[in-house]
């Protein structure tokens, strides 16, 4: 039996298939919570938008009332933008640290190269981020 264990020694691992197939479940999991961040992100970000958008055409059509606050809508869409990305950025730093947690603690068992430990998945999160800071800008400043 070839026990290998992590440097503190709380987690003695086994270099053999089921350890492996664990971890990358492990992995995996951790990719599929970043991605559910990204459509809530994504879905937050869009409503916040879309809102302002709406409400603000609303009160150019003809026939319709002036509304009692002008500003909820704006105010809303902001707040609903701003929990987008910032929810988003908390993810992008927990994931970082979950996927570092795992290499760093049980490279015995995560058999990979440099190169497969990088996914496009931050990379999309990031431009996400920028898009919803350039989305809270744009509304904050009114300039859509």
């Amino acid at each position: 039996m070839n026990v290998e264990p992590h440097d503190d020694a709380r987690f003695p691992t086994k270099a053999d298939a089921p350890s492996h197939f664990a971890w990358i479940r492990t992995r995996l999991s951790v990719e599929r919570t970043l991605m559910a961040w990204i459509r809530t992100a994504t879905a937050l970000i869009g409503f916040g938008f879309t809102i302002v958008q709406f409400f603000e055409r609303l009160e150019n059509t003809a026939g319709v009332e002036a509304a009692r606050r002008p500003d909820a809508p704006r105010y809303l869409g902001l707040a609903l933008i701003g929990a987008g990305v910032a929810g988003l950025l908390i993810s992008i730093h927990q994931y970082r640290r979950l996927n570092h947690y795992l290499l760093a603690a049980f490279p015995s068992i995560s058999g990979l190269p440099d190169v497969a430990k990088r996914t496009p998945l931050v990379y999309i999160a990031v431009a996400l981020v920028l898009i919803g800071l350039f989305a809270f800008v744009a509304v904050l400043t009114r300039v859509v």
